[in-house]
């Protein structure tokens, strides 16, 4: 079963929001643009600091929108959201041994959201390295390591996870010798999430069930975004302007996650304005033009941070 239910008066405002972006932006083809978006009524069952177990979380009926939310679309570096999950769980169960290296690619994926730390995440998490093409064996062999992050996240049996694919590295320029092989001569195989897959996820981070209530802590200190401007003009790779904080006014609280390459701009971010009932939003947008616009991401996170003060807290 999907983790939440649609509702009349969501489906209205999502409805208003789509009509809104696409009067805004015409360019942006309706097949270009991806929202999942949750609304967090009382009693409020996330950021409680772990008080809930995973058992009493899920019974928590939680209501969204969505659009689109089941297309396959490549995430960019909103993936290394499931490489984090993963790594916490890895090291959860005594699967890879806790290091200060293994702590700084962990901190810098998600906080620089740098693909070198990344690459080293993901040799950690499938004991597979990057390098010159294999013979088939070895080849076959390294391929099946290189799935054990899907099998694992398929074997949690959220309906929302079924048709993604997580099983490759982000890039700078792209990949070489076998991580090329692996890709496919069509990209076939490249990362593919949906808005829905990533929402359940981040849900699941924020509601402090992600491996343990003391790791999604942990998870959710990495991806808290600073709204202050002094610190987003330091910082030009901040995550947060051209993305869903660009459209936040400087009281909300942020946890989030973008992607961006030369075709797609995405975020996802978990948001808690004053006075408001607190949300998640996943917003996926496609098309070479859309990627380098960075209005879109904002405009759509105004418009969803408005909406949230009309339904009250």
């Amino acid at each position: 079963m999907p983790f939440f239910h649609r509702d009349e008066q969501l489906d209205k405002c999502g409805d208003r929001l789509l009509e809104a972006t696409w009067a805004e932006f015409p360019g942006l083809a309706q097949n270009q643009i991806a929202i999942t978006w949750i609304v967090y009524d009382e009693p409020v069952p996330v950021n409680t600091g772990g008080a809930l177990t995973a058992e009493e979380f899920w019974k928590y009926p939680v209501r969204g929108f969505t659009y689109r939310g089941v297309e396959r679309i490549y995430p960019a570096s909103v993936v290394k959201l499931f490489y984090l999950v993963a790594v916490h769980e890895w090291l959860d169960k005594g699967m890879v041994a806790p290091s200060e290296e293994l702590n700084r690619a962990v901190q810098d994926m998600i906080v620089d959201s740098s693909n070198d730390a990344t690459s080293l995440v993901v040799d950690v998490l499938t004991g597979t390295t990057s390098g010159p093409d294999l013979t088939n064996g070895p080849f076959e062999t390294w391929k099946y390591q290189r799935n054990i992050v899907n099998r694992y996240f398929q074997s949690l049996g959220w309906v929302e996870l079924e048709s993604i694919n997580i099983n490759q590295k982000t890039w700078c320029d792209g990949a070489y010798g076998r991580e090329r092989s692996f890709l496919g001569k069509q990209l076939e195989n490249r990362n593919m999430l949906t808005t829905n897959a990533v929402a359940r996820l981040l849900h699941s981070i924020v509601g402090g069930v992600a491996v343990s209530s003391e790791r999604s802590q942990q998870m959710m200190a990495l991806m808290q975004r600073s709204l202050d401007s002094l610190v987003l003009k330091a910082d030009p790779e901040n995550q947060v302007v051209g993305f869903l904080g660009g459209g936040l006014p400087p009281t909300a609280r942020l946890w989030s996650k973008a992607g961006l390459m030369s075709q797609v701009r995405h975020d996802a971010a978990y948001i808690e304005l004053p006075d408001c009932r607190p949300y998640l939003l996943v917003v996926f947008t496609e098309g070479a033009a859309h990627s380098k616009n960075e209005q879109i991401l904002p405009f759509i996170s105004r418009h969803v941070a408005d909406a949230m003060t009309h339904l009250g807290s």
